[in-house]
């Protein structure tokens, strides 16, 4: 293994690497850090969530950054604020003995004046969103004509959060000759995609497996009946008492849900989702960092950039979308040379996600029991006995009150004092646990169909608009470029998409229903909207009936354009009825049982 000095990096550089306790550069460092500083083509590289990408692309840069010159000559783009600042933070850590350099994270939730102020002093270094980069383009504070270096870090969750036209915008200010460095964990399609339209024959670096997950990471599994779900998650909380991990939902107002009941059930938790303001993060990861808090509940979306090492636990609690953001959330425990394990609550119907999971990753799922009561109570009560041999006794100040201590319990033997003393602490978990249930008895048909009809409540949800547009399958579509189309028509900032169903020839996808007007005006508006050149129609939808079953699958209000590109519903094959048949076998497709969202960050 090589050291930092042999990959050729300046003195300065390797001694703030040294400060900061780097020994030996990762793979991804060693392969990508001498192709930089040596060559000026484009690169693309993969590897592996927590093997030291920021500083694989940061570290050649600033070797070869003028200090002399103030003007910004690199451009990073991430798709969430959190990670902007946390590469900022990374570069101004290795530049700290380079004199003359400047770094600045620019990024949406923030003061916009101060951000300006800081590159009107002069930055060589910016780290940003898209959305915030084009804003201070367009207010002519950022000048991208002298970048020599632009990164794509996370290039393919920028696709699939609607960044397109922010990408375009920001290379339309960047010189020809700059160099492209794409960076990825996963390489999903969507990066030959941006190979093509953003990149100049790339050479490509591959460290470790694509795609794969971390050979320190474990992947297990419980299944439980969907009404369930928390109980399940509370007892595997239970039964691993020194937890510190990550549970991630797929909305924010389920993240909201989970780590409020967490809360009010006496656990150490909090959540992060794009709801909250950046002050409001900031404190929420200073606590989880500090370990002030042992579980965090987030979405996918504002976890990115979450740099936390020592993680014991990814639990998710629905499943994501993509195999790509499976790999992500598992990707962030086992890092550092440790280990962990990333955990899956799925229903009897999801079962069918993981082996598509298991294909992409190269590992196999272990299934687990839920974990009975009487063996929480074991493991809780050991940790109990080990907190008071593990106490610290002050004895000067407690000495003077052993006496009246001991008068006082004369009359309890050894045995009944260790029961009482016990229960003070163990009263509330004997309780709960009293005549519990076991999660795992999912077996019957009975609650099989219960589960079944539960979730088709919750497919009428009274909150959300169900449309449907005219492409599917056959013209290429999948949850991701869905949920880029529906960004890419700014219907609003940050709008809920609930349960996508993609199909042969069309589609059907579920939006916040204080939007449904302006969907409907976005889709319409001047008619032009398409899609792999072919033009789209949206049209509202009426939910099916939970226990209908053939005829036309859903009664369609035609849009305001009069119904443009529509087709009779007679004998149309969009009236195809649900079923196992429907759902997307090519790929890991969306439960429809399940809502997700993906909204569009600055």
């Amino acid at each position: 293994m090589s050291t930092f000095k042999e990959l050729g990096l300046k003195p300065e550089i390797v001694k703030a690497l040294t400060d900061l306790g780097y020994e030996n550069p990762t793979e991804i460092q060693e392969k990508a850090v001498p192709q930089v500083i040596a060559s000026d083509q484009d690169l693309k590289a993969f590897a592996q969530t927590g093997t030291g990408k920021t500083a694989a692309f940061s570290l050649p840069i600033l070797q070869k950054i003028d200090l002399n010159n103030n003007q910004v000559q690199a451009i990073i783009l991430s798709p969430t604020r959190e990670l902007a600042i946390q590469i900022a933070r990374n570069i101004e850590e290795f530049s700290t003995h380079l004199k003359g350099f400047g770094v600045a994270a620019v990024y949406g939730g923030a003061d916009i004046s101060q951000q300006m102020r800081k590159l009107r002093k002069g930055v060589q270094i910016v780290v940003g969103t898209p959305g915030r980069t084009v804003d201070l383009i367009k207010r002519k504070s950022l000048r991208l004509d002298s970048v020599k270096w632009l990164v794509l870090d996370e290039a393919d969750e920028m696709l699939n959060m609607g960044f397109k036209d922010e990408l375009d915008q920001v290379l339309e200010v960047t010189p020809d000759s700059k160099q492209t460095l794409l960076f990825s964990a996963t390489f999903p399609r969507e990066v030959d995609r941006i190979a093509r339209n953003y990149m100049n024959d790339p050479t490509q670096i591959d460290a470790g497996k694509r795609n794969s997950g971390s050979d320190n990471v474990t992947h297990e599994y419980y299944v439980v009946s969907d009404r369930n779900r928390y109980h399940a998650l509370k007892r595997i909380a239970d039964i691993n008492p020194e937890i510190y991990g990550i549970i991630f939902c797929r909305t924010r107002r389920e993240t909201q849900e989970v780590a409020d009941k967490l809360i009010q059930d006496g656990y150490s938790a909090d959540s992060l989702h794009g709801e909250l303001s950046q002050a409001q993060r900031d404190i929420v990861m200073q606590k989880f960092r500090k370990k002030t808090l042992q579980i965090l509940v987030a979405t996918d979306v504002a976890a990115r950039g979450l740099d936390v090492d020592n993680l014991t636990h990814v639990i998710n609690y629905k499943l994501p979308d993509q195999i790509e953001s499976y790999t992500h959330r598992s990707g962030r425990t086992g890092r550092a040379n440790s280990t962990g394990i990333s955990i899956a609550i799925v229903s009897p119907g999801e079962r069918r996600k993981l082996s598509p999971i298991e294909r992409k990753i190269g590992k196999s799922f272990v299934q687990k029991q839920v974990p009975e009561g009487k063996d929480i109570l074991k493991i809780q009560l050991l940790k109990l006995i080990d907190k008071v041999k593990d106490i610290e006794v002050n004895e000067s100040q407690i000495n003077d009150f052993i006496p009246e201590i001991q008068e006082k319990l004369a009359d309890l033997d050894r045995d009944e004092l260790i029961k009482r003393f016990v229960s003070i602490e163990f009263n509330s978990f004997l309780s709960y646990y009293k005549n519990a249930s076991d999660l795992n008895d999912i077996s019957s048909s009975r609650r099989d169909r219960r589960d079944r009809d539960d979730s088709r409540g919750r497919r009428d949800n009274e909150n959300m608009t169900r449309f449907f547009i005219n492409i599917g399958r056959k013209d290429k579509l999948n949850p991701a470029r869905l949920i880029g189309l529906i960004n890419e028509q700014n219907i609003t900032k940050n709008i809920e998409i609930g349960q996508i169903e993609i199909l042969d020839t069309f589609s059907f996808f579920e939006l916040d229903k204080n939007f449904t007007n302006e969907t409907l005006a976005a889709f319409t508006r001047d008619s032009d909207v398409e899609f792999e050149g072919r033009g789209v129609n949206v049209e509202v939808t009426e939910k099916k009936r939970a226990g209908s079953r053939g005829g036309r699958r859903d009664g369609r209000k035609r849009r305001s354009d009069g119904g443009k590109n529509h087709r009779g519903a007679n004998g149309d094959r969009r009236s195809k009825p649900s079923g196992p048949g429907s759902f997307n076998k090519g790929g890991f497709g969306r439960d429809r049982s399940d809502k997700g969202r993906r909204s569009k960050k600055d």
